[in-house]
């Protein structure tokens, strides 16, 4: 029996998504023949390539071919009229994004080397607003990253031409996502995964999904699906999968299906997948593998769905358990190209890029979250809710492990939040046994991050932490249980951006019973602490109800009505609600998110935040010197 596991587009393009990876690990000290693929990756560089974009420009014009010039997107029209010239960069490009050819930044900073479409009009508006703007941004980078940069504009271009001539679907790093995400509904996927004729990204599925099949011969498929813009990939992996080699068994996991796919009846995604599993993978498919061999009965198998006389049935099995996180393995990337993946630098903010840019070994502290209170979090998840440390000792092995097998030494902790007493612990061992890494991850903003301890974790690699701010009102804090308030949040940043370390903070506004005035006043706070050097960057995010919260469980507790959805036999996640307080939280985000911008341009501090809004707001409460007075 062998297994191949697959990623499948759309996801980050600069380091592998580790779901395939922990369970390679995980499969093969089980004493399985595993191998992993990363359709996601593979997809791109087939379509950013001179074979690529030949096949592209067949597409387009065939799809264009009765379109006048005048009446193209500019996209396409820009692409076409400068064809000969994104030829003949695009395979240079795509090296110098691998970090295969540095040497060409030096042509591609001074701006006459890339065609420059309609994605590096955000340059020239910079420029019209202020030409000093563009020379500053520009002038903290080296020529590499200026360079990386452009390329990631020019890699935009090409990827609008295939959205706006192609395939609408395609995006750089999702896919169809709104046909999936929180759809009660499967008539969406299910129509176009049985569409007249494939689709231009269909059909490149097609063609390396037969590829990994050729060269492995599985009997088992794999499919993670961490996002809803993998689920239409993923269909069509299957579809194909079925088609090709239908003796092969489809099994379908991963992020999206844990969070959205709970109450599942739809009967038709069993066409294509055979099995689905839900919550932590690795008891779960070793179950599956165990009744392929005839070792286990369908009534044991573990929290998976299958189809059984046209019905979806699922089994709960509360007899297993699952496996402990100090015996789930080292995560495996035996079979990912390492050194394919495109290093993209996408805002010019420096924390903010690290998301995209940079190789980054992903590998976890501690299973779920230790604080697990949040009640705009899935807590009663298992992914949330079910706490689990592994111990400093074991997560330096795997370090070694990892670093021996990759040859990279920069490490992501992908903990839903890393726990203090651990990261500290940890970093005492690599300081001790003198392993030279360079880490990032997420966090609490809590107390027990002093100066010094904040020191101790970058003496040991740390180069950034990202962390939750959330609403910056203390009044709303408290309501959703986050165990922080404003000026915490402001002294441990501070301390963090004192040692070193940049920070991000991730911000949230609508949250129920949320006020204008409240809102005006988060903005000011972020104002102070982006002033005072506490946070290097940002993002708004509008909050959204999820049915698996403490706001989705009990809606009265925060003054909401839920607007349940009906008919539910896909998926479902975000819920609608009736707020007993009405504020216009559309019309505030959009200022919000433009202040921001500038901010993290290092613009704007001089204004007063009602600036920002299109119409009047409320002045803000918090004397100006708020955050600095929490400081010193």
């Amino acid at each position: 029996m062998k297994v191949l596991l697959i990623t499948p587009p759309m996801t980050q393009l600069n380091t592998p998504y580790p779901a395939t990876a922990y369970l390679t690990g995980f499969l093969k000290q089980e004493g399985y023949a595993v191998a992993q693929r990363d359709l996601a990756i593979d997809l791109l560089l087939s379509i950013f390539s001179r074979q690529g974009l030949e096949k592209l420009l067949d597409q387009l014009e065939t799809n264009f071919a009765s379109v006048d010039d005048d009446d193209l997107p500019d996209s396409i029209y820009n692409f076409l009229a400068n064809y000969e010239q994104y030829y003949q960069c695009i395979d240079g490009v795509i090296r110098f994004l691998q970090g295969k050819d540095p040497s060409l930044a030096l042509r591609i900073a001074k701006r006459n080397f890339l065609p420059e479409g309609p994605q590096f009009e955000s340059l020239e508006q910079m420029e019209e607003m202020n030409a000093e703007v563009l020379e500053q941004a520009f002038g903290q980078l080296g020529v590499q990253d200026k360079a990386k940069y452009l390329a990631t504009l020019f890699i935009n271009d090409i990827a609008a031409v295939i959205t706006e001539g192609i395939d609408p679907h395609f995006e750089v790093s999702r896919y169809a996502e709104r046909l999936a995400a929180s759809n009660p509904s499967f008539d969406d996927l299910y129509n176009t995964l049985h569409a007249p004729e494939p689709s231009y990204t269909e059909l490149l599925i097609e063609q390396l999904l037969q590829q990994y099949i050729d060269q492995e011969s599985p009997t088992v498929l794999g499919i993670s699906v961490p996002f809803p813009g993998n689920m239409l990939g993923a269909l069509q992996a299957a579809k194909y999968c079925k088609q090709y080699a239908p003796d092969i068994k489809v099994i379908l996991g991963g992020g999206f299906i844990n969070t959205e796919l709970r109450a599942l009846k739809e009967p038709r995604i069993f066409e294509t997948i055979d099995y689905i599993c839900l919550d932590d993978g690795e008891r779960p498919l070793l179950t599956l593998l165990e009744y392929f061999k005839g070792e286990r009965q369908h009534e044991e198998l573990l929290r998976t769905y299958y189809l059984q006389a046209g019905k979806v049935v699922f089994n709960a099995q509360s007899t297993l358990h699952d496996i402990a996180q100090k015996d789930v393995g080292t995560p495996s990337y035996e079979g990912l190209p390492i050194d394919k993946y495109l290093s993209l630098c996408e805002v010019l903010n420096p924390m903010h890029r690290i998301w995209s840019d940079g190789r980054w070994n992903k590998i976890t502290i501690a299973h779920g979250c230790y604080w697990a209170k949040c009640s705009f979090c899935d807590i009663s998840l298992d992914y949330i809710g079910k706490y689990d440390d592994a111990g400093a000792d074991i997560t330096v092995q795997r370090i070694q492990t990892l670093i021996a097998e990759t040859g990279q030494t920069g490490f992501h902790f992908v903990d839903e939040a890393a726990p203090p007493k651990a990261l500290f612990a940890l970093a005492k061992k690599l300081i001790e046994q003198d392993i030279v890494i360079t880490w990032w991850g997420n966090i609490r903003f809590e107390k027990t991050f002093t100066a010094k301890k904040c020191q101790l974790l970058a003496d040991s690699g740390c180069i950034a932490v990202s962390g939750g701010l959330e609403v910056a009102s203390d009044r709303l804090l408290t309501l959703m249980q986050k165990g922080v308030s404003v000026a915490q949040v402001a002294k441990i940043t501070k301390a963090f951006t004192d040692a070193g370390v940049l920070v991000h903070a991730y911000l949230m506004y609508g949250f129920p019973s949320q006020t204008e005035q409240e809102t005006v006043d988060a903005l000011e706070y972020v104002r102070q602490l982006m002033l005072n050097g506490c946070i290097h960057s940002a993002y708004w995010h509008r909050f959204a109800a999820t049915i698996h919260s403490p706001v989705g469980l009990n809606p009265e507790i925060y003054g909401i009505k839920l607007i349940p959805n009906e008919n539910v036999l896909f998926a479902e996640n975000d819920v609608d609600y009736m707020d007993s307080v009405q504020t216009d939280h559309d019309f505030l985000g959009i200022g919000l998110k433009k202040a921001l911008y500038n901010y993290m341009h290092n613009m704007g501090f001089e204004y007063p935040v009602s600036f920002w809004f299109d119409e009047q707001v409320s002045e803000t409460r918090i004397e100006e010197d708020y955050i600095a007075r929490c400081l010193y």
